[in-house]
């Protein structure tokens, strides 16, 4: 009995199988996507319910006691749609996130969308830096350790990820003020300590970027520093298990060099696990981006939510919650899109 493989079938043959390809990824897709959404329809209802069990009458904590009458106190109520049953409450926020209105601040009385979007970009700029630096500077300790085991690099580098990642990021944040933007002994203190512009710089400026470029470096490099460990430790866990593979025996039996097996097989399949960590990662950096952005004094999303929090400014608080789990979500969806493209097993 013959047995026709792939390999020895014609054109007929391969343009038979393509389409089954095809189709198998259409339905991984569709079934990532149909998960992201209904990861946002639980958040939607997480948010909208959060946020109403939460001690405190947004009426009384705004008023501080300027409301001497009922209908004072009901006047707002209306205004803000408090008066309305809780069902009919939550009809009209579905309706109002859907069109991008997540109503007016109690305290900055402007709409929350404005506040979000003004505030969004030093948020991005903060996060988006730093995983892409904790990303890049982290594999390549992985893999220079995992190829190296055992030796000084490996030690030095192992311990060092450890130390860093059981150190808060506020206190790391801290201490690199204390050192680098107040200075200590001979170390000047050359870096602002907090903000994101200078008073007298124009930030849209040449000089402006470089001024924010300053302001930018410490709290860039303490959510840097605060989880590179993550992928320099699982990168270098994952590259030691490709090592025992057969594969790679037999791409050295080739005639490849060590470091043409290292870059073009092991470190492929090693990237896999990598890859799906950053998008999990995502909101462990957007988390602790609240505590620096609140250390450093940036003007992003987590300082608003923070100062939301002393109000209590519910609407605020709801749309920077919506913002940044929609954000965790998309980042996981397009993580699981990548890692179907990279790793064909997982699409059956």
């Amino acid at each position: 009995m013959t047995v026709l493989t792939q390999a020895d079938a014609g054109p007929g043959h391969a343009g038979e199988l393509a389409p089954a390809r095809q189709g198998t990824f259409g339905r991984y897709v569709l079934s990532r996507c149909l998960g992201a959404l209904g990861s946002l329809a639980f958040m939607l209802v997480v948010s909208f319910f959060l946020f109403r069990v939460m001690p405190g009458d947004p009426a009384k904590t705004l008023g501080r006691g300027r409301f001497s009458t009922p209908e004072q106190l009901e006047e707002f109520n209306k205004a803000y749609g408090l008066d309305q049953p809780l069902p009919q409450q939550f009809v009209t926020f579905l309706k109002n996130t859907l069109t991008g209105d997540f109503g007016i601040s109690l305290r900055y009385r402007v709409p929350v969308s404005d506040l979000i979007l003004d505030r969004m970009w030093p948020t991005i700029l903060l996060v988006g830096l730093s995983t892409i630096f904790a990303t890049v500077i982290g594999v390549w300790l992985g893999i220079r350790g995992a190829w190296n085991r055992g030796g000084k690099f490996d030690n030095f580098s192992t311990g060092t990820s450890l130390t860093l990642y059981a150190m808060p990021e506020w206190w790391l944040g801290l201490l690199l003020i204390a050192a680098f933007a107040v200075g200590f002994g001979p170390i000047p203190g050359y870096f602002p300590t907090g903000g994101l512009h200078s008073i007298d710089v124009d930030p849209n400026s040449v000089a402006g970027w470089f001024d924010t470029a300053r302001h930018l470096t410490l709290p860039v490099v303490t959510l840097t520093l605060a989880y590179l460990a993550d992928y320099a430790l699982i990168m270098r866990s994952s590259l030691l298990d490709e090592l025992g593979e057969d594969y790679l025996t037999t791409a050295r039996a080739k005639g490849l060099r060590d470091v043409q097996v290292r870059n073009r097989h092991a470190v492929r399949n090693a990237l896999l696990p990598t890859t799906t960590l950053v998008a999990l990662n995502i909101g462990f950096v957007v988390s602790g981006a609240i505590t620096i952005e609140t250390v450093f004094s940036i003007p992003g999303l987590g300082l608003l939510a923070t100062e939301a929090l002393s109000v209590p400014d519910y609407w605020v608080l709801q749309g920077t919650f919506l913002v940044a789990s929609a954000g965790v979500i998309l980042a996981n969806l397009v993580a699981n899109l990548l890692y179907g493209l990279l790793d064909p097993r997982v699409r059956t």
